[in-house]
C-alpha cells in the first residue's frame, strides 16, 4: 500500500452526519468539517501555496486550527506547526530553517508574527480566521495521500542548542493511529479531548485520529483543569491525553468527587510519571495508561493497556504493534538506551543529515532515552535523554539555555540542570561562573534569557559558583551541579 484516500474526504463520505468536532460553540459534522477544509484549501491555493510548500501555523487550539491542519494536507503542502511559547527570534529561525513561505496566525499571535515577518524577508503572513469561512472559491478533486510523502515538519529541541525538524510522513501518522487503536480499542461512543497544544505531536495526533477513526474530538483552547473535568462530566469524554502536571491539577480541582465510568482512559505522557500521582489515581479508580512516545515516532511507541494500569503501575507498557523496541547497552540492572524502529518512525531530520545518521544506526532509531524492560517485556522509562529537563510537559535541553547564558558578556561558564518543581515537575536551574572583574545579578541573567528563550526555558533560579564540575576530559558533569 503506497496511497490512501484523503482521510477526511473518505470519512465525510461514509459517516457524513456523525459529529466530528466540538470547540467552544462550534459543533461540526464530518460533512461540515470537510466543506470548510475544501474552502480553506482553495484559499491557501489563492494565497500562492502549492504542493510541497511549507506552511507554518502559529495559533492557539481552535476549530480553525483543525481546519487548517487538514487543508494543508489536502493542498499537498507540508504543515509546520509552531510552538506558541517561543520568542520571535526562535520562530524566525524555525520558519527560515523549514523554508516556509506562508505563516498562518491567529489574532493572539499577530504581534509576534509581525516581528517574525520583519526578520524573515519574503514571508507572507495571513490570518487564520480568513480560511475557514464559507463560501468556497473552488473545489478540490478527490485527494490521494502518498504514504511516504512528508505530512508535517515538527521541531523538537536539540542537544546542541538548535532544534531539529522531524519529518513525519503520512505513513508515520497513519501507522501511529493504527497502533494506538489496536491497543486501546475503539467504541462507538468514544470522544477524545484535546487539551494538549495542537502544535505538539500529542495534540496533532488526536486531530488525525479523529478523522481516521470517525471519532468526535473536543478541542479546548488551552489547559484549564476545571474545564477538563467539566468536559468529562458533561460532554461524555471517554479519552483524554495529558502530562503529569496537568493530571495533578485535575485531581486537585476535582477534590473528592469521583470521575464518571464513561471516562475509560487517561493517556499520560510527557516523561516518567511520579509514583505518588499514579498511586493517587489508582486509589480513585482513575484508569491511567502511561505512555512512552516522542515526536520522531509520531507520538506513541509504547502504551500501557488499561487493564494493566494497576498491575504494572509506573510502566509505559509494551510496544504498540506498529513499533519494535529494544534496550541497547544495558547495565547490570537492565537499564540502557531505548532504541526503536517501525513504520511510525521519522525517515530523518530536515536538512540535518549528520543528526539523522547519528540517530539512525544499524536500522534502529536511537532515542537517547534510558529505560528497562521487565520480565514480561513491559517498558519502564528511567530518564528522558541524559540531561533533558521535562518542565510541564515541555522539553528543555540544558545546552540551549547554556548557549544563551554564555552569550552574556559577564558569563564565563554556565551549566543548567533540572530541579524538582511543585507545579511543573521540573524547572531549569542555572549555575554560572562570572568573568573576572564583572558583575551580574540573577535577575539580570534571567531577563537576558527571557528576551531570547521561551518562558519555560528560562532558569527558575541562577546560582553563582566559583567553578563547574567537570571530568578529566573537561566535559561538564551536569548531574553534579549543586551537589
Amino acid at each position: 500500500m503506497t496511497t490512501l484516500p484523503d482521510w477526511l474526504q473518505h470519512r465525510a463520505r461514509i459517516t457524513p452526519a456523525r459529529l466530528a468536532l466540538m470547540a467552544d460553540n462550534t459543533r461540526w459534522t464530518f460533512r461540515e468539517l470537510d466543506e470548510r477544509v475544501t474552502h480553506a484549501a482553495a484559499r491557501l491555493h489563492s494565497r500562492g501555496a502549492r504542493p510541497g510548500d511549507r506552511v507554518a501555523l502559529l495559533a492557539r487550539n481552535s476549530a480553525d486550527y483543525a481546519v487548517l491542519v487538514h487543508a494543508v494536507s489536502r493542498l499537498g503542502a507540508v504543515l509546520v506547526p509552531l510552538n506558541t511559547r517561543l520568542t520571535p527570534a526562535e520562530l524566525i529561525w524555525q520558519v527560515q530553517d523549514a523554508g516556509a513561505g506562508l505563516l498562518l496566525v491567529d489574532d493572539a499571535h499577530a504581534p509576534a508574527a509581525a516581528e517574525v515577518q520583519a526578520g524573515a524577508p519574503g514571508l507572507t503572513v495571513a490570518q487564520v480566521g480568513a480560511f475557514s469561512a464559507l463560501p468556497a472559491q473552488r473545489d478540490f478533486p478527490a485527494t490521494q495521500f502518498q504514504l511516504d510523502a512528508v505530512h508535517s515538519l515538527i521541531y523538537t529541541s536539540g542537544t546542541t542548542g538548535r532544534p531539529k525538524g522531524a519529518q513525519l510522513t503520512f505513513g508515520n501518522h497513519w501507522w501511529s493511529a493504527v497502533g494506538s487503536v489496536l491497543n486501546l480499542g475503539l467504541r462507538a461512543d468514544d470522544i477524545w479531548l484535546a487539551c494538549l497544544p495542537l502544535f505538539h505531536v500529542g495534540g496533532l495526533s488526536i486531530l488525525l485520529r479523529g478523522v481516521i477513526y470517525g471519532m468526535t474530538v473536543v478541542i479546548h483552547p488551552g489547559f484549564d483543569p476545571a474545564a477538563v473535568n467539566r468536559a468529562i462530566d458533561e460532554d461524555g469524554v471517554t479519552l483524554v491525553s495529558v502530562v503529569s502536571t496537568m493530571l495533578q491539577r485535575m485531581l486537585t480541582a476535582r477534590g473528592d468527587a469521583p470521575y464518571p465510568p464513561t471516562l475509560r482512559c487517561v493517556l499520560l505522557g510527557g516523561g516518567p510519571a511520579p509514583r505518588p500521582l499514579l498511586e493517587a489515581c489508582a486509589a480513585r479508580g482513575l484508569p491511567v495508561a502511561q505512555t512512552y512516545g516522542l515526536t520522531e515516532a509520531a507520538s506513541q511507541v509504547a502504551t500501557l493497556a488499561p487493564e494493566d494500569a494497576l498491575r504494572k503501575l509506573g510502566s509505559a507498557g509494551r510496544p504498540l504493534m506498529t513499533a519494535e523496541l529494544r534496550i541497547d547497552g544495558a547495565d547490570a540492572s537492565g537499564a540502557g538506551e531505548i532504541v526503536i524502529r517501525g513504520p511510525t518512525v521519522t525517515p530523518g531530520y530536515h536538512g540535518q543529515p549528520e543528526a539523522t545518521a547519528r540517530a539512525w544506526r544499524g536500522g534502529w532509531f536511537h532515542t537517547g532515552d534510558l529505560g528497562r524492560l521487565d520480565e514480561d517485556g513491559y517498558l519502564y522509562v528511567l530518564d528522558r535523554r541524559d540531561d533533558l529537563i521535562i518542565s510541564g510537559g515541555e522539553n528543555v535541553y540544558p545546552a540551549e539555555v547554556e548557549a544563551v547564558l554564555l552569550a552574556h558578556p559577564a558569563v564565563a561558564e554556565a551549566g543548567v540542570t533540572g530541579a524538582p518543581d511543585e507545579r511543573w515537575g521540573q524547572a531549569p536551574v542555572a549555575f554560572v561562573v562570572l568573568r573576572p572583574g564583572t558583575r551580574a545579578s540573577a535577575a539580570e541573567l534571567q531577563a537576558f534569557c527571557q528576551a531570547r528563550l521561551a518562558r519555560y526555558k528560562v532558569p527558575a533560579r541562577v546560582e553563582f559558583v566559583p567553578a563547574l564540575p567537570r571530568n578529566a576530559a573537561g566535559k561538564l558533569l551536569r548531574r553534579q551541579l549543586g551537589v
